[in-house]
């Protein structure tokens, strides 16, 4: 598939690696974009149609289906951190929850919603971003790595389905990005969402099964059959 002329639906597209992906989408030549967020009026780059959506919504869910028929890829990006480790916070439990139904049950539901859409209308792909946190866990960001994980296994289920109309699911592993979510993360290298879209979208066009789209996520992915795995390793606290 390609990204020129097709139509890209971005959850999350208001800022961030969302926003960076409607950039690197338009610069592609998509010939639709549509940006959803909670308040659409906070998606204000232009020739980037602004969608409201809730991904823990179903309604909502429902009704940008309905508005967008055209859409031939969809960007799972919405994602939300709680900052809380498993033992360490007495919300911990409702932070899950939380996270769960932004970073795993909102792609779920959106790619289950618009999957007629992409089959009706032809190679089309979705692409999952995910994280390097699905690999290991550091204690201040736990319950949002179990998202993350349990979101890979989403994305390769999702995957194996969705091959059967021609459909293709590319899962985006990085590490920390300069966006806001990470910037209380002081003093390590941090990637550039400009970048990580752009290798993303080149990715899912060349029918890439996972971009690790940094040496953290290419080395925490190597070291997965490794004596001493990443996650079984007690890392520092983010």
């Amino acid at each position: 598939m390609k990204i020129k002329d097709s139509v890209v639906f971005i959850t999350g597209a208001n800022r961030g690696l969302g926003l960076a992906f409607a950039k690197a989408a338009l610069a592609a030549g998509a010939r639709k974009v549509y940006g959803a967020a909670r308040d659409p009026k906070s998606v204000d780059l232009p020739g980037v149609t602004p969608v409201a959506l809730d991904v823990t919504q179903p309604a909502q869910i429902e009704a940008a289906v309905r508005a967008c028929g055209d859409v031939t890829v969809l960007v799972n990006n919405a994602g939300i951190s709680r900052g809380s480790s498993f033992l360490g916070s007495p919300d911990a439990v409702a932070a899950a929850r939380a996270e769960f139904e932004t970073n795993f049950f909102g792609p779920w539901a959106l790619t289950q919603a618009f999957a007629p859409v992409l089959a009706a209308n032809g190679d089309g792909g979705v692409i999952n971003v995910l994280s390097a946190l699905a690999w290991t866990t550091f204690p201040s960001v736990a319950t949002y790595s179990a998202t993350k994980s349990a979101a890979w296994s989403l994305s390769n289920g999702l995957r194996n389905e969705l091959a059967r109309q021609g459909t293709q699911v590319t899962s985006l592993h990085v590490g920390y990005m300069d966006t806001d979510m990470a910037s209380h993360v002081q003093g390590i290298p941090k990637a550039s969402p400009d970048e990580v879209a752009r290798q993303a979208l080149a990715g899912l066009e060349a029918g890439k099964a996972e971009v690790l789209a940094d040496e953290t996520s290419r080395q925490l992915k190597q070291g997965l059959s490794s004596p001493t795995p990443p996650y079984a390793s007690v890392p520092q606290a983010a």
